[in-house]
C-alpha cells in the first residue's frame, strides 16, 4: 500500500542531501515527486518507488 504522502508535508529521508538537510518539503505529488530540500532549498524529482524506500519519517503539515 503507497505512503499518504501530500503536498506540503515534509519528510525526512534516510540519507542526507550532500548539503548536510535531510528534511525535505513535498512541492508535487503523483507517480514522481518534487522535493525540496528545506536547508538549501534545492528541488529533487524523484519516482514513487524510490522516494516511499528512503523514507524514514512523515510529519503532516499543520
Amino acid at each position: 500500500m503507497p505512503l499518504k504522502l501530500n503536498v506540503g508535508d515534509v519528510v525526512e529521508l534516510k540519507k542526507p542531501h550532500p548539503c548536510g538537510g535531510n528534511h525535505f518539503t513535498i512541492m508535487r505529488s503523483g507517480m514522481d515527486f518534487r522535493i525540496k530540500c528545506n536547508q538549501c532549498g534545492t528541488q529533487i524529482w524523484i519516482g514513487r518507488p524510490d522516494l516511499e524506500k528512503s523514507v524514514k519519517k512523515v510529519m503532516v503539515k499543520e
